[in-house]
């Protein structure tokens, strides 16, 4: 058997949790205070439902092919995006290896110029 002082710190302590309406935590009281206080929080949750796009996710669900198509619609801007960002990344490298290579550091410069020699070979092969 539930106790109702239990009953009542639980109400309390999800009251803190989620930001429930306070006339909704009512347990005592009349029955139209009750119903009123079910109501809203009825209405309380289906505003949060409604925030977290359930229905979205719902339609998804029925609908495979819908889903199918767009994870490879993400994955394939995921993957387009990556090579990009990867390849500004590389050539923003390169750039400061050659900057560098150009001051003839004595130890660093060496290095990095036969490194920047490397890639630009590399490059050159693959271009014919």
């Amino acid at each position: 058997m539930i106790h109702r002082k239990r009953v009542k710190e639980e109400v309390k302590a999800l009251n803190a949790r989620t930001q429930v309406p306070p006339e909704a935590s009512v347990l005592n009281g009349t029955m139209d205070e009750k119903i009123n206080a079910m109501y809203k929080l009825t209405l309380f949750w289906s505003h949060e439902l409604e925030k977290s796009r359930i229905m979205e996710y719902t339609q998804l669900m029925v609908r495979p092919w819908r889903l199918i198509w767009l994870n490879i619609l993400s994955g394939t801007s995921r993957g387009i995006g990556i090579a990009v960002g990867f390849t500004f990344f590389a050539a923003t490298i390169i750039y400061f290896l050659q900057v560098l290579g150009a001051l003839n550091l004595p130890i660093v410069g060496d290095y990095i110029a036969d490194i920047v020699r490397i890639v630009q070979r590399q490059l050159e092969l693959n271009t014919r």
